[in-house]
């Protein structure tokens, strides 16, 4: 007997039916959410925007020099010539967190760049290689997934010397063998679609298969999984700059400020918390704009789920 063959006939029939006025409604707040983006991703993109553009020209539009120290103009309040103060050094809070957003967020682009594409590489090869190739690749990526990351990350940019570019070594090393797992599953799952069935019946060899067909179609989780990180980069290369192995002062990397000026928190709140408040935005925007990419490129999420 089946289970469906237990419910009552009438236990389908309790729930009155949906008024028509309800169901027009419901559809019709459904089109709108269709045809108008929500507020939470009109206000990540928002985010992402400003990130980007305070990257590029931020240096630019710094009312004054992010590096030149005034001793008399030590911890200054917030006033018309410094419009959220100065730190311990005099220098310009503002100036600092416009120049302070090249080097931490375009370092995070450049990390998430290299390990995207060292992953991608690695999988490919190990998808067209032989067996052996295979599972050399794809052991050496799951002992460094085996260890943990940030210990990780820490103990090579100290092995290599405190400094920004330490650090994004390190990042690449660390983040890289997670994009090679993801892109090796989304390979394995493209080569099994029927067209690519029927390209290798055609004599297509593996590796043009694989820049054709195969590649080409395997890229969205690893798109998702790359804007995600970006923010998950940002936070940890801000961490290594402020227990001091990452960017170095006087670099205005929002990591490395927040550490200068830690101690004064109580005394001087916006050189201490505003950097902290960008690193948070950054990594909570690049994390929800994943979130939206994978609704939007899943068909399934797409059409099934909250939007």
């Amino acid at each position: 007997m089946s289970a469906l063959s237990v419910i009552p006939a009438t236990a389908a029939t309790d729930a009155p039916p949906p008024s028509p006025m309800r169901t027009a409604g419901h559809q019709l707040i459904r089109r709108q959410r269709r045809a108008l983006p929500p507020l939470l991703d009109v206000l990540v993109v928002a985010a992402i925007v400003l990130l980007l553009l305070m990257a590029l020209v931020g240096p630019l539009i710094a009312p004054h020099d992010p590096f030149r120290s005034e001793p008399s103009m030590r911890l200054l309040p917030a006033g018309p010539d410094y419009w959220l103060g100065t730190d311990s050094e005099g220098r310009d809070i503002l100036s600092r967190l416009l120049a302070g957003a090249q080097p931490t967020i375009l370092s995070a682009l450049l990390v998430v760049a290299i390990s995207t594409a060292m992953g991608v590489a690695a999988a490919a090869l190990a998808a067209a290689g032989p067996r052996w190739v295979d599972e050399t690749v794809m052991r050496t990526g799951d002992i460094l997934l085996a260890l943990p990351g940030l210990l990780l990350a820490l103990a090579i940019a100290a092995t290599l010397g405190s400094g920004l570019e330490a650090a994004i070594i390190a990042l690449v090393a660390t983040s890289f063998p997670a994009t090679m797992r993801i892109a090796r599953a989304s390979i394995e799952r493209t080569m099994s679609e029927s067209y690519v069935e029927a390209a290798r019946t055609m004599g297509l060899s593996r590796w043009r298969l694989m820049s054709r067909h195969v590649l080409p179609n395997s890229m969205d989780e690893v798109i998702v999984n790359a804007t995600a990180l970006i923010g998950q980069v940002t936070l940890i290369m801000a961490g290594l700059s402020f227990i001091g192995v990452g960017a170095q002062p006087p670099s205005a990397e929002w990591g490395a400020m927040a550490s200068a000026s830690a101690k004064y928190i109580f005394t001087n709140w916006p050189a201490a918390f505003l950097p902290g408040l960008f690193i948070t935005i950054s990594a909570v925007a690049f994390a929800l704009l994943g979130e939206m990419l994978q609704t939007r490129l899943d068909p399934a999420l797409r059409t099934g789920g909250r939007r």
